[in-house]
């Protein structure tokens, strides 16, 4: 079974998905192999084709600042980033569901629902958070302003539109416990196989 885990910037997103690797599921974090996939020889020359040499800060060290720049402020060159990452991106995870078949397999993706990846999944579950809890936490982990934090926001599908398409929710507002939420989402995928 393949599950997809998303959810907006901010909304915790990576800790839900350590508790689903702690409880059993094999985990497939879709950003982290994003970020290997920028250093194949193939990807890094269409990147600098596109974005310009700028966007490497050294030989395995990307300049997000200015990739950052360049994508969030326009949509087009976003989209054509994500044609040159996201196939790649695919071709590993295809490569790990095979390695790790008859598994409960969770695909962790930012952007599950804009990379249009939710067709190839049984299960989606949606990790939420408040907007001003989300804007709080990214300014916090990566040092960004406010503005720069919502131009990422803005940059991603609604979470509203994400709960509408999504199966199972999990609430990380600081008011609930995550772990409880985990395991009863995990009891209902199970269910499901």
């Amino acid at each position: 079974m393949i599950i997809g885990l998303t959810g907006g910037i901010g909304s915790g997103k990576s800790m839900v998905a350590k508790a689903f690797g702690v409880m059993g599921c094999m985990v497939f974090n879709s950003d982290d192999a994003a970020r290997e996939i920028y250093f194949d020889t193939e990807v890094k020359a269409q990147v600098i084709a596109l974005l310009g040499k700028e966007s490497y800060a050294g030989e395995k060290v990307l300049n997000k600042a200015f990739i950052g720049s360049k994508i969030f402020s326009d949509t087009v060159v976003l989209h054509q980033l994500n044609a040159i990452i996201h196939p790649a991106v695919r071709k590993r995870f295809e490569a790990f569901v095979e390695q790790h078949k008859g598994a409960i397999i969770m695909k962790e993706s930012a952007l599950l629902f804009e990379a249009k990846l939710d067709k190839d999944m049984d299960r989606i579950v949606l990790v939420v958070a408040d907007d001003e809890l989300r804007i709080s936490r990214v300014m916090q982990r990566d040092g960004l302003s406010r503005e720069d934090v919502l131009k990422k926001i803005k940059s991603q599908l609604p979470q509203e539109e994400k709960i509408i398409l999504s199966d199972h929710i999990i609430r990380n507002n600081e008011q609930e416990l995550v772990i409880p939420q985990v395991m009863s989402v995990l009891e209902k995928l199970k269910a499901h196989a």
